[in-house]
Protein backbone atom coordinates (compact mmCIF):
# COMPACT_ATOMS: atom_id res chain seq x y z
CA UNK A 1 0.00 0.00 0.00
CA UNK A 2 1.00 3.25 -0.67
CA UNK A 3 1.67 5.70 1.84
CA UNK A 4 -0.48 9.05 2.25
CA UNK A 5 0.87 12.23 2.07
CA UNK A 6 0.39 14.51 4.63
CA UNK A 7 -2.50 15.77 6.58
CA UNK A 8 -4.55 12.78 4.45
CA UNK A 9 -5.73 11.50 7.35
CA UNK A 10 -8.12 14.64 7.39
CA UNK A 11 -9.44 14.16 4.04
CA UNK A 12 -10.08 10.12 5.36
CA UNK A 13 -11.68 11.21 8.16
CA UNK A 14 -13.73 13.62 6.33
CA UNK A 15 -14.77 10.92 3.64
CA UNK A 16 -15.82 8.66 6.58
CA UNK A 17 -18.21 11.29 7.59
CA UNK A 18 -19.17 11.72 4.51
CA UNK A 19 -20.33 7.89 4.65
CA UNK A 20 -22.15 7.68 7.56
CA UNK A 21 -23.93 10.63 6.72
CA UNK A 22 -25.03 8.89 4.07
CA UNK A 23 -26.32 6.10 5.84
CA UNK A 24 -27.82 8.01 8.35
CA UNK A 25 -29.84 9.84 5.55
CA UNK A 26 -30.74 6.34 4.34
CA UNK A 27 -32.17 5.64 7.85
CA UNK A 28 -34.26 8.48 7.79
CA UNK A 29 -35.43 7.79 4.42
CA UNK A 30 -36.17 4.31 5.53
CA UNK A 31 -37.98 5.92 8.62
CA UNK A 32 -40.40 7.87 6.38
CA UNK A 33 -40.89 5.36 4.33
CA UNK A 34 -41.87 3.51 7.40
CA UNK A 35 -44.21 6.22 8.69
CA UNK A 36 -46.22 6.94 5.42
CA UNK A 37 -46.73 3.37 4.52
CA UNK A 38 -44.86 3.19 1.72
CA UNK A 39 -42.80 0.14 0.11
CA UNK A 40 -39.72 -0.22 1.95
CA UNK A 41 -36.91 -2.46 1.34
CA UNK A 42 -36.83 -5.39 3.98
CA UNK A 43 -35.94 -4.42 7.34
CA UNK A 44 -32.46 -6.83 7.10
CA UNK A 45 -31.77 -3.52 4.67
CA UNK A 46 -31.88 -1.49 8.39
CA UNK A 47 -29.51 -3.96 10.15
CA UNK A 48 -26.99 -3.65 7.28
CA UNK A 49 -27.41 0.31 7.96
CA UNK A 50 -26.95 -0.44 11.90
CA UNK A 51 -24.12 -3.06 11.40
CA UNK A 52 -22.30 -0.86 9.00
CA UNK A 53 -22.40 2.11 11.59
CA UNK A 54 -21.56 -0.25 14.91
CA UNK A 55 -18.42 -2.23 12.36
CA UNK A 56 -16.72 0.87 11.60
CA UNK A 57 -17.42 4.29 12.71
CA UNK A 58 -17.81 2.44 16.17
CA UNK A 59 -15.14 0.03 15.72
CA UNK A 60 -12.84 1.85 13.94
CA UNK A 61 -12.86 5.15 13.25
CA UNK A 62 -14.04 6.34 16.79
CA UNK A 63 -11.03 5.08 18.65
CA UNK A 64 -8.74 6.49 16.02
CA UNK A 65 -9.89 9.84 16.44
CA UNK A 66 -9.59 9.06 20.51
CA UNK A 67 -6.20 7.77 20.69
CA UNK A 68 -4.48 9.60 18.14
CA UNK A 69 -5.88 12.84 16.78
CA UNK A 70 -7.14 13.85 19.99
CA UNK A 71 -4.45 12.55 22.36
CA UNK A 72 -2.27 14.47 20.38
CA UNK A 73 -4.06 17.65 19.80
CA UNK A 74 -4.48 17.05 23.70
CA UNK A 75 -0.42 16.66 23.83
CA UNK A 76 -0.21 20.32 22.07
CA UNK A 77 -2.55 22.39 23.83
CA UNK A 78 -5.37 22.29 26.85
CA UNK A 79 -7.45 24.57 24.32
CA UNK A 80 -9.52 22.11 23.31
CA UNK A 81 -9.92 19.62 25.95
CA UNK A 82 -13.67 20.50 27.00
CA UNK A 83 -14.33 20.10 23.76
CA UNK A 84 -12.54 16.76 23.01
CA UNK A 85 -13.83 15.44 26.68
CA UNK A 86 -17.43 15.80 25.15
CA UNK A 87 -16.39 14.59 21.71
CA UNK A 88 -14.86 11.33 23.50
CA UNK A 89 -18.48 11.34 25.97
CA UNK A 90 -20.26 11.65 22.35
CA UNK A 91 -18.21 8.04 21.08
CA UNK A 92 -19.17 6.22 23.86
CA UNK A 93 -23.05 7.48 23.60
CA UNK A 94 -23.23 6.86 20.12
CA UNK A 95 -22.51 3.14 20.63
CA UNK A 96 -25.40 2.77 23.24
CA UNK A 97 -27.42 4.81 20.87
CA UNK A 98 -27.11 2.32 17.98
CA UNK A 99 -27.86 -0.85 20.22
CA UNK A 100 -30.94 0.88 21.60
CA UNK A 101 -31.70 1.73 17.60
CA UNK A 102 -30.83 -1.83 17.38
CA UNK A 103 -33.34 -3.05 19.82
CA UNK A 104 -35.97 -0.33 19.14
CA UNK A 105 -35.96 -2.02 15.73
CA UNK A 106 -36.23 -5.59 17.11
CA UNK A 107 -39.53 -4.18 18.70
CA UNK A 108 -40.78 -2.90 15.65
CA UNK A 109 -40.60 -6.29 13.95
CA UNK A 110 -41.91 -8.67 16.72
CA UNK A 111 -44.51 -5.50 17.54
CA UNK A 112 -45.39 -3.89 14.37
CA UNK A 113 -47.09 -0.71 13.95
CA UNK A 114 -47.36 0.10 17.74
CA UNK A 115 -43.61 0.49 17.97
CA UNK A 116 -43.33 2.34 15.15
CA UNK A 117 -43.18 5.92 16.86
CA UNK A 118 -40.18 4.66 19.23
CA UNK A 119 -37.97 3.82 16.47
CA UNK A 120 -38.68 6.94 14.71
CA UNK A 121 -38.09 8.86 17.16
CA UNK A 122 -34.82 7.22 17.98
CA UNK A 123 -33.49 7.57 14.46
CA UNK A 124 -34.71 11.31 14.15
CA UNK A 125 -32.93 11.58 18.00
CA UNK A 126 -29.26 9.72 16.42
CA UNK A 127 -29.42 11.49 13.39
CA UNK A 128 -29.57 14.85 15.29
CA UNK A 129 -26.92 13.45 17.70
CA UNK A 130 -24.87 12.80 14.83
CA UNK A 131 -25.08 16.37 13.05
CA UNK A 132 -23.74 18.14 16.15
CA UNK A 133 -20.76 16.00 16.66
CA UNK A 134 -19.49 15.74 12.90
CA UNK A 135 -19.74 19.11 13.64
CA UNK A 136 -18.04 19.62 16.53
CA UNK A 137 -14.92 17.95 14.65
CA UNK A 138 -15.05 19.69 11.46
CA UNK A 139 -15.67 23.15 12.92
CA UNK A 140 -13.41 23.02 15.64
CA UNK A 141 -11.01 20.12 16.05
CA UNK A 142 -9.92 19.26 12.48
CA UNK A 143 -8.75 22.94 11.63
CA UNK A 144 -7.33 23.15 14.89
CA UNK A 145 -5.29 19.94 14.56
CA UNK A 146 -4.26 21.48 11.19
CA UNK A 147 -2.60 24.49 12.91
CA UNK A 148 -1.12 22.75 15.54
CA UNK A 149 0.16 19.27 14.94
CA UNK A 150 3.72 18.78 13.78
CA UNK A 151 4.91 16.73 11.03
CA UNK A 152 5.78 13.65 13.16
CA UNK A 153 2.36 13.66 15.04
CA UNK A 154 0.80 13.99 11.05
CA UNK A 155 3.12 11.17 10.03
CA UNK A 156 1.81 8.65 12.70
CA UNK A 157 -1.93 9.99 12.36
CA UNK A 158 -1.64 9.58 8.62
CA UNK A 159 -0.49 5.91 8.95
CA UNK A 160 -3.12 5.09 11.38
CA UNK A 161 -5.83 6.29 8.99
CA UNK A 162 -4.70 5.38 5.96
CA UNK A 163 -5.13 1.70 6.95
CA UNK A 164 -7.89 0.05 8.57
CA UNK A 165 -8.43 -3.33 9.23
CA UNK A 166 -11.18 -5.55 11.34
CA UNK A 167 -9.81 -6.34 14.77
CA UNK A 168 -11.10 -10.11 14.36
CA UNK A 169 -9.43 -11.63 11.11
CA UNK A 170 -7.05 -9.00 10.31
CA UNK A 171 -8.69 -8.76 6.99
CA UNK A 172 -8.97 -5.39 5.19
CA UNK A 173 -12.30 -4.15 5.97
CA UNK A 174 -12.40 -1.64 3.43
CA UNK A 175 -13.54 -3.40 0.58
CA UNK A 176 -16.35 -5.32 2.39
CA UNK A 177 -17.55 -2.24 4.02
CA UNK A 178 -17.68 -0.28 0.61
CA UNK A 179 -19.91 -2.94 -0.75
CA UNK A 180 -21.92 -2.54 1.97
CA UNK A 181 -21.94 1.23 1.97
CA UNK A 182 -23.08 1.19 -1.56
CA UNK A 183 -25.81 -1.60 -1.21
CA UNK A 184 -27.03 0.48 1.51
CA UNK A 185 -27.04 3.55 -0.20
CA UNK A 186 -28.55 2.10 -3.56
CA UNK A 187 -31.41 -0.21 -1.73
CA UNK A 188 -33.45 3.00 -0.05
CA UNK A 189 -34.85 5.08 -2.70
CA UNK A 190 -34.92 8.66 -2.81
CA UNK A 191 -38.45 10.48 -0.64
CA UNK A 192 -39.93 13.86 -1.01
CA UNK A 193 -40.57 15.39 2.22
Amino acid sequence: MQPLGPRSAIQVILNEHRQLSAIIEGMLRFNHLLETGSKVPGLTVFRAMLYYIREYPEQVHHPKEDRYLFARLRARTDDFDDVLAELEAQHAEGDARVRDLEHALTRYELQGEPALPALRAMVQEYAAFYLKHRSLEEVMILPAARRLLTKDDWAVIDAVFGVNRDPFDRVKLEEDLGKLFSMIVKTIPEVER
